[in-house]
């Protein structure tokens, strides 16, 4: 079993690279600190800029998830969401607070 950097944030997938992220709930939305954020991996210049337009459309989702109840805050449950390329899993893990998340490039 692959053993995994303590400092790693978000859900864990054995997919290069990524981003692993830990975002605050409050009510329905969701705030990203980047000091619970990790990249694991190297993303090229375009996937970077493609990436960070695509986090805001995955944010949006997510709290659309949360306000219908599909992510809720009491049961875990694994959501996948797709855009521009990129593949964003999310999950509350019954953590009442916190959505764990991983973004990668859909094309493997």
């Amino acid at each position: 079993m692959e053993k995994h950097d303590p400092t790693e944030w978000g859900l864990r997938r054995d997919i290069t690279p990524r981003v692993g992220a830990r975002l605050v709930q409050e009510g329905n939305q969701l705030h990203y600190l980047a000091d619970r954020a990790s990249i694991t991996g190297t993303f090229n210049e375009a996937e970077s800029r493609k990436l960070n337009a695509a986090f805001p459309h995955f944010v949006e989702q997510m709290e659309l998830m949360l306000l219908s109840g599909e992510l809720n805050p009491r049961y875990a449950h694994c959501v996948t969401l797709y855009h521009d390329g990129f593949t964003c899993e999310a999950d509350t893990l019954g953590s009442y607070g916190y959505v764990y998340i991983v973004i990668y490039s859909t094309q493997r």
